[in-house]
């Protein structure tokens, strides 16, 4: 679109999304449920069919062309992939170099700095990492900004990511790479479990339906005691685990076989992951 972009009402920053796959999506439609009005945000998408599609459902202004999109909005959301994250900064370095915008990125193990330095140096720069559960507003975002970030855009910015889901500040980048490992690959770790689970009762007899009808409604529930009650996870676990009984006999077995020690080493390998992607990443 090549019209002017409008102009939001004073109180409300304009927001540019750039970027329109699915977390931007989910994140829009979060801030537009929150009562961020459409006319705040703005998406920019080389895809025909992304721009059509975010206009029609949101009501939004997108643009194809990324610098059109982010001319004199408060924020730019990064929301591309990491592999042409180089490649977008450089197409933004002037315009970022004369506006001075708080960037949000959302790539998983690229840098503060790495981003800084693609954009020309100075920016105020809020690195944040979210999970696929934002596409249902159950989302896990962590927050890192960096010291040219004021505590008013830091709030802002855990506004906007609590849009879908929950926000939590991290203090040093450095652990950026974990929040990632944790949560922002966690899900997959959830699924690869359920599957294990469903297949292990498949074993036992169960039909495939009724596994999977037992195994996930059982992780939503035990989902909701974790996050809806002050108990700690070791003790709503032994809550459940009565000595000589069945979960006891279960239990026993995943420690035995070394259950926390695997679970541990798959964090370290996908903290060691993230670290290795922002090395590998272009100067």
């Amino acid at each position: 679109m090549t019209e002017p972009n409008p102009t939001p009402p004073q109180h409300s920053p304009v927001i540019a999304f750039i970027g329109g796959g699915n977390m931007a999506r989910s994140l829009i439609g979060g801030l537009l449920a929150r009562g961020t009005p459409a006319i705040s945000i703005r998406a920019a998408d080389p895809n025909t069919d992304s721009r059509a599609a975010l206009a029609a459902d949101f009501g939004i202004h997108v643009e194809a062309d990324n610098t059109l999109a982010a001319d004199g909005a408060a924020i730019w959301l990064l929301a591309v992939k990491p592999q042409v994250m180089a490649t977008v900064c450089a197409s933004l370095r002037d315009l970022a170099q004369a506006q001075r915008p708080t960037i949000v990125s959302i790539a998983a193990g690229i840098t503060s700095a790495q981003i800084d330095a693609w954009l020309g140096g100075g920016q105020a720069i809020v690195r944040c990492m979210p999970n696929t559960p934002a596409l249902l507003g159950a989302g896990a975002t962590g927050v890192c900004a960096n010291a040219r970030v004021g505590e008013t855009t830091k709030a802002q910015v855990m506004v906007l990511m609590a849009a879908v889901g929950i926000s939590v500040e991290i203090a040093d980048e450095t652990l950026m790479d974990a929040v990632t490992a944790v949560s922002g690959s966690g899900p997959a770790y959830v699924f690869l479990l359920a599957e294990a689970w469903q297949a292990a009762a498949q074993a036992q007899g169960l039909p495939a339906e009724t596994a999977r009808a037992l195994v996930n409604q059982t992780l939503l529930g035990a989902a909701r005691m974790l996050s809806e009650t002050d108990e700690a996870a070791s003790t709503l676990r032994r809550r459940v685990t009565s000595p000589g009984g069945t979960t006891h006999a279960a239990i026993a077995q995943l420690q035995g076989d070394g259950f926390a020690a695997l679970i541990e080493r798959a964090i370290d390998a996908a903290t060691r992951r993230g670290a290795e992607l922002a090395a590998s990443a272009p100067v």
